[in-house]
């Protein structure tokens, strides 16, 4: 029997965003994820595909906001130091606003939710880093206050983790959170090529 999903329950549909019409988020591309304690499985084609994603949405004239996680001074995400930084491969160009966030969730405690609302988007483009963590649950934030959110699967990446006495591979744990932002967070394409 072939798997019902929680949109279709729902009757949203499957069609990705048109970059043109959306909000592009990129969320922690910060130096923490591509060494040390936090490197990631596959962190640089996942840079690879966000800076394909960033060249395309500036060229369709998208807004773009970039978010970042500051777990404070001495942390590996201390926005202060170099380890907490944006990667340069993504690195924000001049007009372009830098959320900074302290939880999963990036709507909560930040302007993020004003700058969408003023930028009058309901479509919003979301891709980053981890995906099983920040990208999953501000995919699940932004569904939650009536936007429709896209997730871009090859620019975004995570790390393996341990699950009741078994450990998950990177692959698994990102094809996982991709399946649960699809079953009804919203819609999930493979590439930056997919996107109108």
């Amino acid at each position: 029997m072939p798997t019902t999903t929680l949109r279709t329950l729902n009757g949203l549909d499957e069609k990705p965003a048109s970059l043109a019409d959306s909000a592009l988020i990129l969320i922690d591309y910060q130096n923490t994820y591509v060494r040390g304690v936090m490197e990631l499985e596959g962190w640089q084609e996942a840079l690879d595909a966000a800076a394909d994603l960033l060249a395309r949405a500036r060229a369709a004239g998208a807004t773009v906001i970039h978010v970042i996680n500051d777990g404070g001074e001495g942390t590996p995400y201390d926005i202060r130091a170099e380890i907490g930084q944006i990667h340069p491969s993504v690195a924000p160009a001049e007009g372009e606003r830098v959320v900074v966030k302290t939880v999963p969730d990036a709507f909560v405690g930040t302007e993020l939710g004003e700058l969408l609302e003023a930028a009058g988007h309901q479509d919003v483009v979301i891709a980053g880093f981890m995906t099983h963590m920040c990208v999953t649950f501000t995919t699940a934030g932004a569904f939650l206050r009536g936007h429709r959110p896209t997730v871009v699967a090859a620019a975004s990446g995570t790390r393996p983790l341990p699950s009741a006495g078994t450990e998950l591979t990177a692959a698994q744990v990102h094809r996982s959170a991709l399946a649960t932002i699809g079953d009804l967070y919203g819609v999930v394409v493979e590439s930056p090529a997919d996107l109108a």
